[in-house]
């Protein structure tokens, strides 16, 4: 018979991760949505708050671009995680529907069609994603959530 932690381990491993609930979760854990709802009208503090989220992933990024020219992987994992991180606890924190904002975006990508795009330098040999005609680009409208509080 299987221990518990056994099998919540399998069920980890055959069911993948839902990042956004992991944030949801987190940000529940350390009251960031608690804060935000008590701040929310706020627009000066609001307008910070999202300025600070949007340099943590710059800095984010920044980092892992270090790490990647230091050739350590570890911390190009890391970053890139932590960007991640950041970027979806921003949709999440601000009330921005994430699931429903990927499934848009990758709607879109999908239905782009495999080509070259001119005048741009592809040294892989992979292919472009081509917008093919009547391809409609991906909208969020109805789901920004309380980002006008902050801008």
């Amino acid at each position: 018979m299987k221990r518990k932690q056994d099998w919540i381990n399998d069920m980890r491993h055959t069911f993948p991760n839902n990042w956004v609930n992991d944030i949801y979760h987190m940000h529940n854990k350390f009251g960031v949505h608690e804060w935000f709802e008590a701040n929310k009208d706020n627009k000066d503090l609001m307008a910070s708050y999202l300025q600070f989220r949007l340099d943590m992933c710059r800095e984010e990024l920044d980092e892992t671009c270090e790490a990647a020219m230091a050739c350590d992987p570890e911390e190009v994992v890391d970053g890139l995680i932590d960007l991640c991180v950041f970027a979806i606890g921003t949709l999440d924190v601000f009330g921005v529907d994430a699931k429903k904002a990927w499934n848009a975006v990758y709607e879109a990508n999908v239905a782009k069609q495999p080509g070259v795009k001119p005048g741009r330098p592809n040294p892989f040999g992979l292919p472009d994603l081509l917008k093919p005609e009547g391809w409609t680009a991906p909208t969020h409208e109805g789901n920004h959530g309380d980002l006008s509080n902050a801008l």
